[in-house]
């Protein structure tokens, strides 16, 4: 099965601890098989083998406290 990377813009992260934050929140997202964060800029990508919802993952990044958009 192939995979899918999505990628996000993220707003208000400013160090590794906002990194940390997202992707413990995007990581258990079922279906979602990585996630690559960036507070330099601004990036949030995530790779799935399943269909992910972006409603999820904005979610996700809400409930860490930062807001964000399809990219």
């Amino acid at each position: 099965m192939s995979q899918t990377t999505t990628t996000y813009a993220v707003t208000g992260m400013t160090c590794g601890h906002c990194e940390v934050s997202v992707t413990e929140e995007v990581t258990q997202i079922p279906g979602v098989d990585g996630v690559k964060v960036s507070a330099s800029t601004g990036s949030l990508e995530v790779t799935s083998s399943a269909p992910v919802n972006d409603s999820d993952v904005l979610a996700a990044v809400a409930e860490a406290g930062y807001s964000a958009q399809k990219a």
